[in-house]
């Protein structure tokens, strides 16, 4: 019998929210099915979220998830097993430094609302008045003062403006707050603020070290600006079909959506055949 050749990618790291996940918020049988897939063949799933570990707990368990997690925008590395998880590394936001960071924006474009998830596995998402959860489906606890958000650590900050859209948002925040803080786009609606020098791409490289795994052995998958970062530090970089523009032109290739199983398409074309996809081709991304 011929030795199986070895894959050429062994971590898979996906993002959650507009890739993984469906727009319902479930991972599909399909998903499912690919992942298994991969393990099969010897390869390691990491999920890199910008979630803190609280928002992503029911869902690990879902998917009888066990190892690293990388949450929190890189800000924190989790460790999920059968019996219960343990949170291995944590920076926190410096709450003055995220005060004044705030103050600065605002400084540039007038009022903002804004939100804090809270350091610790069980730390809470609190919202101001007049911010507006981009997922409702994500717990959070409404303050009556900005000063509230401040009254424990937090891993980083949610800002949003009543009038500006994303992408100008998160332009004008890198231009105001400088090395308070490092600024990225998650999603509709979703620009935060993490710990300087904290992104997906450090939260992966840390987790790829634990785990033995060079960058080159590592394929990503993701939809917004901030799984820049985590492009950056792998081997081939998939975006979704609906992916922002930054992200699309720098991928290696676009796969189909997040409703179409775009994850599910790549990893049974890489790691074997399993279910009927006619049509379901992915395309390679302009200048790759």
């Amino acid at each position: 019998m011929p030795t199986p050749t070895p894959p050429a990618y062994t971590l898979v790291a996906t993002d959650l929210d507009g890739t993984l996940l469906r727009p319902d918020g479930t991972v599909s049988a399909r998903s499912r099915a690919a992942l298994a897939l991969a393990a099969s063949a010897g390869a390691r799933h990491l999920i890199v979220t910008g979630r803190p570990v609280p928002g992503i707990r029911a869902l690990l368990t879902d998917l009888a998830y066990a190892g690293l997690v990388v949450c929190g925008q890189g800000a924190q590395l989790y460790e999920a097993g059968p019996g219960g998880g343990r949170l291995l590394r944590s920076v926190a936001l410096d709450r003055e430094a995220a005060d004044t960071a705030l103050g600065k924006i605002e400084a540039e474009v007038g009022a903002v609302f804004a939100a804090v998830d809270q350091d610790g596995v069980d730390g809470a998402t609190l919202i101001e008045a007049g911010y507006r959860m981009p997922n409702p489906t994500l717990p959070a606890q409404r303050v009556d003062s900005r000063a509230a958000l401040w009254e424990r650590p937090v891993i980083k900050v949610l800002v949003c403006h009543p009038e500006l859209g994303d992408d100008a948002l998160a332009a004008a925040a890198r231009g105001a707050v400088g090395d308070l803080a490092t600024v990225t786009m998650a999603g509709p609606g979703t620009v935060e603020l993490a710990p300087h020098g904290v992104d997906k791409g450090t939260g992966l490289t840390l987790a790829a070290e634990l785990l033995g795994i060079g960058a080159e052995r590592t394929i990503a998958f993701g939809d917004m600006p901030n799984d820049l970062p985590m492009f950056a530090g792998s081997g081939h970089r998939v975006a979704m079909g609906h992916a922002h523009p930054e992200l699309r032109a720098a991928a290696d290739e676009v796969t189909l959506s997040n409703a179409e199983d775009g994850v599910a398409v790549v990893l049974e074309r890489l790691f074997g055949d399993t279910w009927a996809t006619p049509g379901h081709d992915t395309e390679a991304a302009p200048g790759h």
